[in-house]
């Protein structure tokens, strides 16, 4: 039986569950309501969420959003928005509960420590989900001889936790005349240039995008070896769901993993 949740009414978009899991429309709400709420406390109007009208296992009612072609100007505020919603204070790594990445689940556990939850929840999970056993096997020996001395690094290199959209590529933000529309999100806490990695996965946001962000927090000095660490995650989820090309680009990761950590770390 479908349980469905009447919120309200206007113009709706419907988007229907095309995934095998039923509660992947209501972890997909809460993310979203987790956003708005950001949204909210940092004051911002020019990056909006759609509202949810109602939510069940098969589909969910939202607000339709007439799409325009982006502009510099909101493209900047997009940027400087993220970066004011990675600024606000949160108490722990990873979520309370799990939830979904696309098509694929996303495990998670609320940590103290970003890097263990990264090196655990994100990659050794979806190496776990490696059909190919030789595969596989590989890469599970790479994060058994590195995993620690990885998750050390990246406690070194994260200052706090930021609530992350989690899956912050060009297809996930929408534009009309007035705003940028976050969509699509798979929500937790954890290192902000993490999201700012997915940014660039697909060909980015544009110049005025990144200025917005660091106008608001700079780089690391580290983020060019965490952006290729950060996307592995996304980059093995795509190998398990559509295999192919993404497998040449994860062995490489991993044979930078061995080369970086295989032989400890200086932490720097």
């Amino acid at each position: 039986m479908t349980e469905v949740i009447s919120l309200g009414k206007p113009a709706m978009h419907v988007k229907q569950n095309a995934s095998p899991f039923r509660d992947a429309l209501f972890r997909e709400a809460e993310g979203l309501a987790l956003l708005r709420d950001a949204l909210t406390v940092t004051g911002v109007t020019a990056v909006r969420v759609p509202e949810v009208f109602s939510v069940g296992d098969e589909q969910m009612e939202m607000a339709a959003i007439v799409q325009k072609r982006q502009t510099d100007t909101l493209l900047y505020k997009l940027g400087e928005t993220i970066g004011l919603i990675h600024q606000l204070p949160q108490t722990c790594y990873g979520f309370s509960r799990d939830n979904y990445i696309g098509l694929s689940p996303q495990l998670n556990t609320e940590s103290d420590s970003w890097g263990s939850f990264f090196v655990e929840y994100r990659l050794k999970y979806q190496v776990s989900r490696i059909g190919h056993p030789r595969i596989r096997e590989r890469f599970e020996q790479t994060l058994a001889h590195c995993g620690e001395d990885l998750a050390g690094w990246l406690d070194d290199h994260c200052r706090r936790p930021s609530l992350l959209h989690g899956d912050l590529w060009s297809g996930n933000v929408l534009f009309d005349d007035d705003y940028a529309w976050l969509i699509d999100p798979a929500v937790y806490f954890g290192d902000r240039e993490a999201d700012m990695a997915m940014t660039e996965m697909f060909g980015g946001f544009g110049p005025n995008f990144y200025e917005g962000y660091y106008s608001v927090w700079p780089r690391s000095p580290v983020y060019e070896q965490k952006r290729e660490l950060y996307n592995l995650y996304h980059y093995l989820n795509h190998y398990n769901l559509f295999g192919g090309w993404y497998l040449e680009v994860c062995q490489r990761s991993f044979a930078r993993i061995s080369e970086k950590f295989g032989q400890g770390t200086d932490r720097r």
